[in-house]
């Protein structure tokens, strides 16, 4: 009868569907936050629907069963529970914030250091001749040309006055108050600067800092402070350098080419000067090497990206550089030159 059954109901269609489904549940394993607490990542269902197809056989008539598995559409799955995020937890700050965050805890870990005496000198003095010595010639060429610049200016509009006499007085008080620091100063940037970011950042990308922690060293005692010192203790004796070619180059081009004697550009220049000038010119080359070397420094040492990034670091790094150096120029400006000077009034 059952045998009947099934074969007048094969007949009828061509074949049966006896649809069964059954659920199977598949659980994420829970993860612990960093507060403690464990959180469930969320069950997710999926529903696998089997369908038997019953047909008649071909040879002897008989129904044939056949079992077909296949996977039902996402939109019958049950949706995922939601998992519970905290406030900010996929934000992430800008690559210039947090490296201008870096700039001033490396500042104090570098004075920290000096005040304590963890200096690592041989360093140091490998530094200090790299950022000194090897950086005297081209100091001294920009300032040559410069000066030379600069006196075929003054000399042109002086002359047609008749204050023959004041030219001295005024290239003397150009130089040593801003040009002689930050000709210098940029100079020393482009060079020194974009060597200290190329090297802290080739180190940092290939794991060289994280191998002196290992070993036991500390990169900001053997990295950091020795570059930082080397360019303010460098930087002063450069400045007074250039200024002193400066001048000379401006008192020859005077004298050769627009027959100025060079003892008149000397006396004008001695009556003009102030200790204080010199002095305020060593004090703005030591904030400016301060500037370009923690600037630095502080963009090798968190470069990121293999070779782009090194490249990219050192780039920002220059400019960053020559930004602050700008800056800080205005405002130490601003500090030592207030009211009105009377500097040139000896030389009139």
């Amino acid at each position: 009868m059952m045998q009947t059954c099934c074969i007048h109901q094969s007949l009828s269609s061509p074949y049966r569907i006896l649809p069964r489904c059954d659920a199977s549940i598949a659980i994420k394993p829970q993860r612990v936050s960093f507060t403690g607490k464990k959180q469930h990542l969320g069950i997710s269902n999926f529903t696998r629907g089997r369908r038997l197809y019953v047909n008649l056989n071909a040879n002897d008539s008989h129904p044939s069963m056949s079992m077909l598995e296949e996977e039902t559409s996402p939109e019958n799955t049950a949706p995922a529970s939601p998992e519970a995020e905290l406030p900010f937890s996929k934000w992430s700050p800008s690559k210039y914030i947090w490296r201008g965050l870096s700039v001033p805890i490396i500042a104090g870990q570098v004075v920290l250091r000096i005040l304590k005496g963890k200096i690592h000198w041989r360093n140091t003095l490998q530094q200090l001749e790299r950022t000194g010595p090897k950086s005297l010639g081209v100091c001294l060429l920009t300032s040559t040309f410069v000066g030379m610049a600069f006196t075929i200016q003054f000399v042109r509009e002086f002359t047609r006055l008749g204050l023959n006499r004041s030219i001295g007085g005024v290239l003397a008080l150009a130089f040593s108050r801003e040009l002689s620091p930050v000709i210098t100063s940029i100079v020393v940037a482009g060079r020194m600067g974009s060597a200290f970011a190329a090297e802290l950042g080739t180190m940092q990308v290939s794991e060289q800092t994280d191998t002196l922690r290992v070993l036991g060293a500390d990169p900001i005692d053997y990295l950091i402070t020795p570059r930082v010192i080397a360019s303010c203790l460098a930087l002063p004796f450069l400045t007074l350098m250039c200024f002193t070619v400066g001048m000379a180059s401006s008192a020859l081009l005077s004298d050769a080419v627009y027959g100025i004697s060079i003892n008149i550009i000397m006396d004008s220049a001695h009556r003009a000067l102030r200790p204080w000038d010199i002095v305020s010119a060593m004090i703005k080359s030591q904030v400016f090497g301060a500037i370009i070397s923690v600037i630095s420094c502080s963009w090798g040492v968190t470069t990121t990206g293999g070779a782009k990034g090194v490249g990219e670091s050192t780039t920002s790094a220059v400019v960053m550089s020559l930004v602050g150096i700008f800056i800080a120029d205005f405002v130490l400006s601003s500090f030592f030159f207030q009211g009105a000077g009377d500097s040139l009034k000896n030389c009139v």
